[in-house]
């Protein structure tokens, strides 16, 4: 089977299929939320499955992203507070406890061991006292055994870069060792060029840099310097407001501290403090894919980028636990070589100081692969919002743009971002008046706006008639920034503004682009992206692309050579690959075909009738039995272990056929 990325994509004509669903209009009555497919795919309904399984879905559109992030986002905040300290969402329609962590190996080869004894010269440090396996014989006996597949016969990661990271751990061992010699192959044919474009991934901290973090030596020079700059200006407003004859009394030392921070203030007040030299930010007409927590991790965006995205997010770090170094969050930043240009970091906090110090941490270990870094003041998850951080920023503008002019000072020449939403509430929206508080009091290179309320979360259709009219506003208000700033006038760069919300197809993408001018720059793409990943590839042919189900497999072939070359193919790396196709495969699974639909396009908010596909691999595909999506798994990664771990996120995926 060979990978999509390595063949043209097949399109075919759609017009049979769209005159069909034109004549079929007048005559059959369209009910919400539900997609409308041909008769003769449709299936009655099977008396193992549960009645209320539509029920299920319908009250699920649009939930699917809220409910990956808020479980992601529990384990990592209960991580950093302590399980006291917040109280749990009552998870409604949800697999309770879901805890998709994977076993490590029983028995663990040391790593001095990986590649082998070679002549017997390897010496572990550690000696005797080492916690891992130094004899290989044992280790060969009781690992698990090689995966045999029909789509990987030959270790898909030593394919491509002609050796083995994994080497004795390997799960395709055989496909590379030699039995009479009891060594490991390579294929010096493959040059470091085809290495470079394979398997090369940016934004790695080192572990002395990481060290720095842990233990507190790094010095936030840039971050202590503006948030003393930051809190003067905020001391001379508490002064403005009070009345100096009803002002208590202060001590010698306080009085020394006020006069050093009054001096400041009257150095900066006519200058814009936290103004630097960016490199240049232009989103204009990019096809751009939202932070998506869970399911937006490296290989996916790497198949996004192999698919024809243009720009690409992390998942969400949170600040605290980059300041301190923490493993998981610096495995976030990290990007594939063809992410950058048009990569960027999106961080979440609740104070300035977390925002600066995140900020400067970036700049200075992993700038060579960034071009951007994105504040998140739109993630509705309570967990978040009660620590004022994500969209409890839209409730708190003056602190919202002290961590952009913050973030904006610390990150040297990478320019600032922020996404937000329309506000809190469904009937206050706040976003008109924002953007123009943020185009006039910050040097903010970027503006994305998603059209829901925190209130609406993912639920209810986005409304894009306000988008519109935030994107006038930011228009207006540069115009008006440009009359009273000389410098803004002569170095004047363009507030990229991105609109955002449900957008499913090539047709809702150029309508908005079409509908509202230049004020919009671009429109990003969220969850359609998981359903469809080849939606760019139907914005650049302008069309709707009816994928075969060889043309779908083919795309999660090359999502599993992405994973193996990033997560590795050992017994662990092979669960994580796994695990993580698992969770792409929720989402995946969810595409109607165009051929069997009768109405043409499917939005993201409609659910179809129990149907079949046209062939038994698209009926497969499509199953919402999460056993199948193991089943379609076993494809790539063998047969499934009894220690391999996952739980679907809803109840109405955990049925069995």
């Amino acid at each position: 089977m060979s990978s999509s990325t390595d063949k043209p994509t097949l399109k075919r004509n759609l017009e049979a299929d769209n005159d069909t669903a034109q004549s079929t209009k007048s005559k059959k009555v369209d009910t919400k939320g539900v997609a409308q497919i041909k008769p003769e795919y449709i299936l009655e309904k099977e008396s193992n499955k549960p009645t209320t399984q539509d029920n299920t879905f319908t009250n699920n559109v649009n939930k699917d992203e809220d409910d990956v992030e808020e479980e992601s986002l529990n384990d990592r905040l209960s991580s950093n507070l302590g399980a006291s300290s917040f109280k749990k969402k009552k998870k409604r329609g949800q697999n309770k406890n879901r805890d998709n962590r994977q076993k490590m190996e029983e028995f663990r080869l040391c790593p001095r061991f990986i590649q082998g004894s070679g002549d017997g010269t390897v010496v572990c440090p550690f000696g005797t006292g080492c916690r891992f396996i130094h004899d290989i014989e044992f280790y060969m006996k009781n690992k698990s055994p090689d995966i045999e597949v029909e789509v990987f016969k030959i270790c898909p990661v030593f394919e491509r870069l002609g050796y083995c990271p994994m080497g004795m751990k390997c799960r395709f061992l055989q496909t590379h060792f030699d039995k009479t010699t009891n060594n490991l192959l390579t294929d010096n044919e493959i040059d470091s060029a085809h290495e470079k474009e394979h398997n090369h991934e940016l934004n790695h901290i080192t572990g002395d840099q990481k060290l720095q973090l842990i233990k507190r030596k790094f010095k936030f020079v840039k971050s202590e310097h503006i948030l003393e700059v930051i809190d003067a200006f905020q001391q001379e407003f508490r002064d403005s407001m009070n009345n100096s004859e009803n002002e208590p009394a202060i001590n010698d030392k306080n009085q020394k501290r006020r006069e050093h921070q009054k001096e400041i203030y009257l150095k900066y007040k006519d200058t814009r403090y936290f103004s630097q030299e960016k490199k240049p930010l232009n989103l204009r007409n990019k096809k751009i894919l939202s932070p998506l927590t869970t399911v937006g991790n490296l290989p996916y965006r790497r198949l996004m980028r192999s698919l024809g995205c243009d720009v690409t997010y992390s998942e969400m770090a949170l600040c605290t636990p980059l300041i301190q170094g923490t493993n998981s969050e610096w495995a976030l930043p990290k990007a594939h070589c063809t992410e950058y240009p048009g990569f960027g970091v999106q961080i979440a906090c609740s104070k300035p100081w977390q925002a600066a110090k995140a900020c400067e941490a970036l700049s200075t270990f992993i700038s060579n692969g960034l071009s951007e870094i994105n504040l998140n003041s739109g993630c509705p998850i309570d967990l978040l919002y009660r620590q004022g951080a994500g969209s409890a920023l839209l409730d708190n503008p003056a602190k919202m743009i002290r961590c952009l002019n913050a973030m904006n000072y610390c990150s040297g020449e990478i320019p600032t971002s922020v996404k937000i939403r329309m506000g809190c509430k469904d009937d206050h929206p706040i976003a008109k008046p924002l953007v123009r508080r943020l185009v006039l009091e910050t040097d903010v290179r970027g503006i994305t706006l998603h059209g829901r309320s925190r209130q609406q979360r993912y639920t209810k259709l986005a409304n894009w008639d306000y988008v519109g009219e935030v994107a006038n506003e930011v228009r207006m208000a540069e115009v008006e920034r440009e009359e009273k700033d000389i410098d803004y006038r002569e170095h004047k760069y363009r507030v990229q503004f991105i609109g955002n919300g449900d957008i499913s197809n090539y047709e809702e993408w150029y309508d908005h682009m079409a509908k509202y001018g230049d004020s919009l720059d671009s429109c990003m793409v969220a969850r359609a992206a998981l359903i469809k990943p080849w939606i760019f590839e139907e914005i650049d042919a302008q069309q709707h692309l009816d994928k075969t189900s060889k043309e779908r497999l083919d795309i999660l072939e090359t999502y599993a050579r992405f994973s193996m070359d990033h997560w590795g193919t050992d017994e662990y790396g092979i669960s994580q690959c796994r695990r993580f196709f698992l969770e792409f495969m929720s989402f995946f699974h969810r595409y109607i075909p165009i051929g069997i639909c009768e109405k043409v396009p499917v939005k993201l908010n409609e659910r179809p009738p129990h149907w079949k596909g046209r062939d038994d691999l698209e009926t497969l595909l499509g199953s919402t039995d999460y056993k199948d999506w193991i089943t379609v798994s076993e494809m790539f990664f063998g047969k499934t272990p009894e220690s391999f771990i996952f739980t679907p996120k809803h109840k109405s995926n955990s049925y069995e056929n």
